[in-house]
């Protein structure tokens, strides 16, 4: 059983001794060792091979030692699974040669067999959980529908996403209908996923914010939720309570465990506006960036439901003392309870390690 179980018990809104602490894309691009292994191998190669994967997954927890470990993957994964040509490039960022800008495009794009396309990925989850040894949860992720749908549309990266924005507006039809196979897939996915080992699920919704509410709802938020109603059927039998809880409790806590939902985290990126809804949801948490307030995510959410977040990344880059401060500060903010420390988005790769294991530090040492 787990020997840190924190970060469940926070998204089980159970009351804690202190909050759980991790970082979004915490394994790899600012650990040293991580580029030991970026300079050997390409970007896919390390998604795609169980066991560089699972090494750079347990890496941040050797060295930084959060309460949670997330798995090394990308988000491009799925669409490359669904018959969209992915490049990506270390520094360069994902490139699709060729966007998707019509209906005969759209009709190409398949549901995929998830073993067949993807099971490299449900073995990258079994040997990290072997890896990790029960020391603490693992948690699986996918991008949400509307941000696979604007990489697959825009055909990289953008500040605005006009073209994705706009096929939706010109051709809602043909949008919709990838919007739905993106999320079937997800579905899919990430069910194997849980089925695989992980303990909790992460959808990143990056390129929410771009939306207008309106919008979002119609072109993001309803394909999340759909993806959040499904995976509340799923349950997670293993690993959700400590040895010494479950010898307490008996026989009573391995028949809870067989009933426990799998737990849901939704992040989106500037999509504030959207959390009164979110909270509505059957997720478990809810991320925050660091344009969000805690007093306002509380407020917009109601107040009960887990929060995530909200450190500004670059925030990493100030002295340890300072970023010590700040943590404390954040944790009285968002309060003890119902909250799972993190960053506001994922670390960049200029941040000293020092400072991240101060982040994570200032977090176990708050009274």
């Amino acid at each position: 059983m787990l020997k840190n179980d924190l970060f469940l018990r926070a998204l089980n809104n159970e009351t804690v001794e202190r909050p759980p602490v991790w970082m979004m894309r915490q394994a790899g691009r600012y650990l040293p060792e991580f580029r030991a292994l970026r300079d050997k191998y390409d970007f896919f190669t390390r998604c795609e091979t169980p066991e560089l994967a699972a090494e750079i997954t347990v890496q941040p927890i050797r060295i930084v030692k959060p309460d949670a470990a997330i798995l090394f993957s990308d988000i491009l994964v799925v669409p490359r699974a669904m018959g969209i040509h992915v490049e990506l490039k270390d520094n360069l960022g994902p490139i699709i040669p060729n966007p998707i800008r019509t209906m005969e495009q759209v009709n190409q794009v398949f549901v995929p067999n998830i073993q067949e396309t993807l099971g490299y990925v449900m073995d990258a989850v079994k040997l990290t959980k072997e890896m990790l040894n029960d020391e603490v949860p693992l948690i699986g992720f996918a991008g949400s529908p509307w941000t696979i749908f604007c990489y697959a549309v825009e055909g990289k990266g953008s500040k605005s996403f006009d073209t994705a924005k706009g096929f939706c507006f010109s051709n809602p039809v043909a949008a919709h209908t990838l919007l739905q196979k993106i999320t079937d897939t997800t579905i899919l996915y990430l069910k194997e996923k849980v089925k695989a080992g992980c303990n909790a699920i992460q959808i990143f919704d990056s390129w929410g914010g771009m939306l207008s509410p309106v919008d979002y709802q119609e072109f993001s938020w309803k394909y999340i939720n759909q993806i959040v109603d499904a995976l509340a059927e799923e349950t997670d039998t293993k690993n959700s309570f400590s040895d010494e809880k479950k010898s307490v409790l008996g026989d009573l806590r391995q028949t809870t465990e067989k009933s426990t939902k799998t737990k849901v985290i939704v992040f989106g990126k500037g999509c504030w506006f959207a959390l009164g809804e979110m909270a509505q949801s059957k997720a478990s948490a809810l991320g925050v960036d660091w344009t969000c307030s805690a007093r306002n995510a509380r407020y917009l959410t109601g107040g009960k439901i887990t929060l995530q977040g909200n450190f500004d990344p670059s925030r990493l880059l100030s002295p340890i003392p300072t970023i010590k401060k700040m943590v404390h500060e954040m944790i009285d903010e968002f309060g003890k309870d119902n909250y799972i420390v993190n960053l506001g988005h994922g670390i960049l790769p200029n941040i000293p390690v020092d400072h991240a294991k101060a982040f994570v530090e200032a977090v176990k040492e708050y009274k």
